[in-house]
């Protein structure tokens, strides 16, 4: 192709970007401004219409994908676990665990978002409800409101980190590795980011007082009911967890399989509340009332919500493989990867442009829309730079945790939306700005610490991986 395609492909891809900054669909904005750029270019010459013949094997060959299938399987595990009062009861009870510390709530508001982080894998969920639970009780008991909103944007938001998160199934798909590879590979950094909010609210309780013990008479478990309560929602969640991950990491089950595993389990947990419920109330619990939570109306709505994401997933795949093509065929691909892989530096330096790149975007931009945007711009820039599997799941690890620090980034980051549409009137918006400013400093560290030390990453994955084939497929990571 020529210098004017190649001037087209990048006039495409300003407009597309433009009309979603916008606010139009972002689907109809892929499919719109492929439709009118390949009749464009083939008024000029720079395209051939011919070429649209690939695109009935590109989406067919999108929809086989088996990692895809994973997608509604653990977003109607996260569904089903988060209508059925879980994180109520997570709350309730590690909150009055971690009450009679300083920042004990605020850590206990950490470990719960860490797990339905874990278990839902969707940002807004996680945040959403966490924000409806957890911040009118720690206003109440004098928290500083910075404090109080930071920790629940910055743990709600590992949804996007910890497996099995959807972005991590997408970006498996788009880099062409494997889930695996980028569960276990993500899984001990997720942790850590998770480590670092939790010692930050407690070290910054202590410091400045902005995190007050709860008070004796807010306390009213204890004893044995306390213990109850921990064994009846704080055990079971983890236990689901490992399940699904250990299934896939130990080769028992697919991604696709351990997803359903999880809806079983998350089913059956959503039944057990009922359960354990009667078995608190019969030791002498008053904060509960036996209640019949998984309802038919709880299961359709679940359903929905799954059923909604993944027409979303699949409706921008198939408009965004029309897209990149055209984009593609005016040459606008081979130069992107001409220019990525020219960077100096080599794979240090394409990495660098590429987080600065994804950061900008992703201030604006949901991850669904970076996915389906950015990634197939950058995989033939990889493949040029001899990228391995191992260095695709050390790239997606640091995408992710960029992707955590744009969506909580002031004043248009996605998450501070999300808990600025709970918070009570007495939080203002400039609170939720001003608290997502540490947390951000801490996710710029990990991913400096993630960055300078990918070995993390490949420890995570040895950990994590128990097959002989993965352990001998490992090389140094980001080597």
């Amino acid at each position: 192709m020529g210098d004017l395609g190649v001037w087209l492909a990048f006039g495409m891809f300003a407009i597309f970007l433009a009309m979603i900054l916008i606010g139009y669909n972002v689907a109809f904005s892929f499919a719109a401004t492929g439709i009118v750029f390949s009749f464009v270019g083939n008024l000029t010459g720079d395209f051939n219409p011919d070429r649209l013949n690939l695109l009935a094997d590109r989406w067919f060959g999108s929809v086989r994908d088996e990692q895809l299938l994973a997608v509604p399987f653990f977003v109607l595990m996260g569904a089903v676990l988060e209508k059925s009062g879980l994180a109520e009861r997570l709350l309730n009870a590690i909150g009055m665990l971690m009450g009679p510390i300083k920042g004990g709530v605020a850590v206990a508001v950490v470990i719960v978002g860490t797990l339905l982080a874990a278990a839902t894998g969707v940002v807004a969920a996680t945040v959403i409800v966490m924000g409806l639970l957890s911040l009118p009780t720690m206003v109440r008991l004098g928290y500083d409101h910075k404090l109080a909103t930071g920790v629940i944007i910055a743990s709600g938001t590992l949804a996007q980190l910890l497996p099995p998160s959807i972005v991590l199934i997408l970006l498996a798909s788009q880099l062409g590795t494997g889930i695996l590879g980028l569960f276990a590979g993500s899984l001990i950094p997720g942790l850590l980011l998770a480590f670092l909010y939790a010692a930050y609210a407690l070290i910054i309780s202590q410091l400045r007082d902005v995190g007050p013990a709860m008070p004796p008479e807010e306390r009213t478990l204890g004893g044995k009911v306390l213990a109850l309560e921990i064994l009846f929602s704080v055990v079971p969640v983890i236990l689901l967890i490992l399940a699904v991950l250990l299934s896939i990491f130990f080769g028992i089950a697919t991604p696709t399989e351990s997803g359903v595993v999880g809806v079983v389990g998350a089913l059956v947990l959503g039944a057990l509340n009922f359960v354990f419920d009667k078995a608190l109330v019969a030791a002498g619990a008053s904060h509960v009332t036996p209640t019949w939570r998984l309802r038919k109306e709880t299961f359709v709505s679940s359903v929905r919500s799954a059923a909604n994401i993944t027409i979303l997933v699949m409706t921008l795949l198939l408009c965004s493989n029309f897209f990149s093509l055209v984009f593609d065929v005016l040459g606008g691909q081979r130069q992107a990867a001409e220019w990525l892989s020219g960077i100096g530096g080599g794979k240090n330096g394409f990495v660098l442009v590429a987080m600065v790149a994804i950061f900008i975007l992703g201030i604006n931009l949901e991850f669904l829309e970076i996915t389906f945007i950015v990634v197939p711009i950058f995989v033939p820039a990889m493949e040029a730079l001899n990228f391995t599997q191992v260095d695709l799941v050390w790239f997606a690890v640091l995408m992710a945790i960029n992707l955590n620090m744009a969506f909580i980034s002031p004043p248009v980051g996605f998450s501070l939306f999300y808990l600025q549409s709970v918070a009570p009137p007495e939080v203002k918006t400039a609170d939720i700005h001003k608290g997502a400013i540490p947390f951000m400093v801490l996710q710029g560290l990990a991913l400096v610490i993630i960055g300078f030390f990918p070995q993390i990453v490949e420890a995570s994955f040895n950990f994590f991986i128990n097959t002989p084939e993965a352990v001998e497929a490992i090389s140094v990571v980001g080597g």
